[in-house]
């Protein structure tokens, strides 16, 4: 995200015409006063009436110039404003697209969401309505203050000092709230992550009868939000009476006082009805003052959020090579361990991987069979060792070339709230074909279940795949790897919610690619029996390695893991 005077700048011109036409407006409006005294002593005391019809019609231009001047101020300042906003939350979003994974695992979703939203909606606000009528209160109070010295110097006293302490009081209730908003602002965070969170996950939470629970928890957050939101309240309903209060007496007062120089022969009859509606006029100035305060505190506080995120800066760096050549999947981890959060996660991984080669990964849960994708994807970088591509350690090529060479289908599989079509083109969206995403569908044994929808392939999955099974998301989440074409295959336990028998004919479909690499990680034995090389992790180490039979013989973990699935009746069938 840009600094703000980057956004403004680019509307400079506009901005220029809009505070103009502010200031001709206030400049109509600190006539009108001048109208009615020269009506009061001309026409009025001095019966001039030849006057009279032209003092009124310029009354009504008076008023038809502010409304128009007040028209294209206001429009430009909101027009304005909300382009900044857009502009702001279209950075915030691919600044947040370029960092690196570790700032997610350690930042809820809820927050981001809650500063991609609100807070950009509250910064944006200094710059449209929010700073105009700043603007405009400053410059009004200045412009009623002179007019009226030069009617009378020593009765404006009285309303400069009302101004002052108008002032003083703003300054400390800008200083109060600024900490006020920023609680609200991390409470406000807090509970869209509740929210997020439970209607993200609404069938874990019915499943385990957690509804109570949630609300509950719910409740505690909105509670806590709600007595923020009433100490702001308590101290605006604290100080705005007093507001109100000087805006209804100060006329008053300046009429009792206009009236001793009227009869003292010191002010004239016409200056005391000019004075008194200007004095009127300062009444709007002291009222916008608190919500101002209010106003800007917000706005500053949200402005602190949004700085903290767009000064985050990525753990991972690209290189930015023009015309860097496509690569063609030789990949070899060399030495590589991985350390996150002080925890050991793997430890001297080495292997080869020759373009049109199958390497399969095995392990328990928690043995890293996950963390060489996040490594391969460079989600992370290791610790120690090397990752080439194409003999090339892959810190010093393109992030988007590594990423390109790789597709993946994910342990955790997400679908977007969209078609099926689009879903399996997110790889190379816009270059596919309808026949190529058919293809990859049906290599993926997806192709039979998707034409039994009644919009077929145009079909809407819900939010997550809802609505489809675990083994349904799988094979589409297959299809969209396989219609990328990438040199890399990378098969992340994909086959875990697929039957036996499906299972087997996604096996033999990937048995004929053989224009791509593949690492194929599982927990069955099925999955990988065919790769030319089998690697299997104990708690981050390579324990066992070596083709299938290879590992059999070695009697070890494999072997454990074997005997496990296949009992003694099934071997020879398996």
């Amino acid at each position: 995200m840009k600094k703000l005077s980057t956004y403004v700048l680019k509307f400079w011109k506009s901005y220029v015409i809009a505070t103009a036409c502010l200031f001709i407006a206030i400049g109509l409006e600190m006539m009108s006063p001048m109208v009615s005294k020269t009506i009061v002593n001309e026409v009025f005391i001095g019966k001039d009436f030849s006057r009279f019809t032209w003092l009124l019609v310029a009354l009504v231009a008076i008023g038809i110039g502010r409304a128009v001047l007040g028209y294209i101020k206001e429009f430009t300042y909101d027009r304005n404003s909300q382009t900044i906003g857009r502009m702001m939350r279209e950075d915030l979003f691919a600044h947040l697209q370029t960092l690196s994974m570790n700032y997610f695992d350690n930042t809820n979703t809820g927050e981001l969401m809650a500063r991609l939203r609100e807070d950009v909606d509250k910064v944006k606000d200094a710059f449209g309505m929010t700073g105009m009528l700043i603007i405009q209160v400053s410059t009004y109070m200045i412009s009623v203050l002179y007019c009226m010295f030069t009617l009378n110097k020593v009765l404006t006293i009285i309303p400069l000092a009302v101004m002052i302490f108008g002032g003083a009081l703003s300054f400390y209730l800008e200083k109060k709230f600024d900490k006020v908003y920023s609680d609200i602002s991390e409470e406000n965070a807090e509970m869209t992550t509740v929210a997020e969170e439970n209607l993200a996950g609404v069938r874990t939470v019915k499943a385990f009868a957690r509804e109570a629970y949630e609300i509950d928890k719910f409740k505690k957050h909105n509670k806590h939000y709600f007595d923020l939101n009433m100490n702001q309240t308590k101290v605006l309903t604290q100080f705005y009476p007093l507001y109100h209060f000087i805006g209804l007496i100060l006329p008053v007062v300046c009429a009792m006082l206009g009236g001793y120089f009227v009869i003292k022969g010191e002010m004239d009859l016409g200056s005391l009805v000019a004075y008194v509606e200007y004095s009127r006029n300062c009444t709007w100035p002291l009222d916008m003052i608190a919500e101002l305060t209010n106003e800007l505190s917000s706005s500053f506080a949200s402005y602190k959020k949004l700085k903290a995120i767009a000064d985050e800066k990525p753990e991972l760096t690209s290189k930015d090579i023009k015309n860097a050549p496509d690569l063609t999947g030789d990949l070899e981890f060399k030495n590589v361990s991985l350390s996150l959060d002080n925890k050991d996660i793997l430890s001297d991984i080495s292997f080869k991987l020759e373009k049109g080669k199958t390497l399969g990964i095995m392990g328990a849960t928690g043995a890293g069979k996950s963390s060489v994708v996040n490594l391969l994807q460079r989600f992370y970088d290791p610790c120690k060792g090397h990752i080439l591509m194409d003999g090339k350690d892959i810190k010093e090529l393109p992030l988007s070339s590594v990423r390109k060479t790789c597709a993946v289908v994910m342990q955790d599989v997400f679908l977007f709230s969209d078609t099926i079509e689009e879903n399996i083109k997110m790889g190379k969206r816009g270059l596919l074909s309808h026949e190529a995403v058919a293809d990859a569908a049906r290599k993926a044994q997806a192709k039979d279940f998707i034409e039994k929808m009644d919009e077929s392939y145009a079909t809407v999955v819900g939010e997550r795949g809802v609505g489809l099974s675990g083994g349904q998301k799988q094979r589409l989440s297959i299809a969209r790897a396989l219609s990328k074409g990438s040199p890399v295959l990378v098969f992340d336990d994909s086959t875990s919610a697929l039957d036996m028998e499906t299972e087997q004919e996604f096996q033999k479909v990937l048995a004929k690619i053989t224009g791509s690499s593949k690492i194929i990680i599982a927990h069955r034995i099925s999955a990988v029996r065919n790769a030319d090389e089998i690697i299997y992790l104990d708690n981050g180490r390579i324990a066992e390695r070596g083709t299938h039979e290879e590992l059999l013989a070695k009697k070890g973990l494999y072997y454990a893991t074997y005997n496990a699935q296949y009992p003694a009746d099934l071997r020879e069938v398996s």
